[in-house]
């Protein structure tokens, strides 16, 4: 199961509450890059499509996943820690991720890693 912290879950809330839709989903990805095996995230609001898995984590915050990150994202955690004095970054924990592991996003507005 893919789950967030509260202070990820709080983040998250805050930039769906600037989105001008009435209950913006995140939709959190993951793939393994083609050219050198590394798991790659990715997140940003999206539309719920068909096949969705849609996680309810509480706080208004509802998660979209596609079949094809289901088990990448599989007992991961989606953190948002401070990684350096003043600097937060949305941090992908556990699951399938890796040390060489990479992280993006689209408009969430959290400061991606």
């Amino acid at each position: 199961m893919f789950t967030l912290t509260p202070l990820a879950a709080e983040q998250i809330a805050r930039a769906a509450a600037e989105q001008a839709e009435s209950k913006p989903m995140l939709r959190v990805a993951a793939k393994l890059d083609a050219d050198d095996g590394e798991l790659v995230y990715g997140m940003g609001f999206d539309e719920e499509r068909e096949d969705d898995l849609v996680l309810d984590v509480g706080g208004g915050v509802m998660i979209l996943i596609a079949p094809p990150s289901q088990p990448l994202l599989e007992n991961t955690t989606l953190d948002f820690t401070e990684v350096q004095p003043g600097e937060f970054q949305f941090i992908f924990r556990g699951g399938c991720s890796s040390p060489t592991a990479k992280s993006g996003c689209g408009s969430c507005g959290g400061g991606c890693s």
